[in-house]
């Protein structure tokens, strides 16, 4: 496997945790580190001009990020991890639930041509435990046709998505896991700026780890520091 250093990342304040590669970070706030540090340089403008270029457009093209959500991005790759807290689905059966979601994301970011291609059973997490109830877990793999941000349907890329369902029903809680992959880039598409048309490069040519198996490791990962996040507790 491709080398591709990764480390555990506190998420919502520290309360929740995962683990995931360094290379995807939270690029809004690199951006404004990165106008702090140079807002009194000579060649501010001329530099500014030049991240624009490169990472910006990946940024502004990426939802405005709600409280319930923590947003990971790799604009070298065009790819995107994203954890999010949602109130129980109760009439979302646990078998089926990731697909479920899947669904959901799809309609809500008006995809074309979603399909599932794959997904698990119901398997328990004993490491996740409130009042020795396990939380359980349902994954899904499926592809779809979609814009980036405000672009239309014609700058599509076709990307591969990846979702997990945590249920903590005790505290009544479905906790989202999402990752993109791009498969064909939009020449269209903004992404084509950073990461170039076409099919995207294979991950282990890039000396990255895939990123089915950055899914994996961040699913596997995720841990509950502070049960008091959810508010039921």
């Amino acid at each position: 496997m491709p080398e591709d250093f990764h480390l555990e990342r506190p998420l919502f304040g520290g309360a929740l945790a995962s683990t995931f590669p360094q290379r995807f970070q939270v690029f809004f706030f690199l951006f404004i580190y990165f106008i702090l540090i140079l807002s009194h340089n000579f060649f501010f403008f001329f530099l500014i001009g030049i991240w624009d270029a490169i990472f910006v457009q990946d940024v502004s093209n990426i939802r405005e990020v709600p409280d319930h959500q923590e947003v990971f991005v790799d604009p070298s790759r065009d790819e995107s991890l994203i954890l999010e807290i949602l109130e129980l689905k109760e009439e979302v059966g646990d078998d089926g639930s990731a697909s479920w979601f899947l669904q959901d994301l799809s309609s809500e970011q008006e995809a074309e041509g979603c399909v599932v291609i794959e997904q698990s059973g119901v398997t328990e997490a004993p490491g996740l435990c409130y009042k020795n109830t396990p939380a359980v877990i349902t994954t899904a793999v499926g592809q779809m046709a979609i814009s980036k941000g405000r672009q239309g349907r014609e700058a599509q890329n076709f990307v591969r998505v990846y979702v997990a369902n945590v249920r903590l029903k005790e505290v009544n809680t479905d906790i989202l896991i999402s990752a993109y992959e791009p498969i064909h880039i939009n020449p269209l598409s903004d992404s084509a700026t950073a990461v170039g048309a076409g099919v995207a490069t294979p991950a282990e040519l890039s000396g990255c780890m895939p990123m089915v198996e950055v899914f994996k490791l961040a699913v596997s990962m995720f841990k509950v520091n502070n049960w008091g996040l959810f508010g039921s507790v």
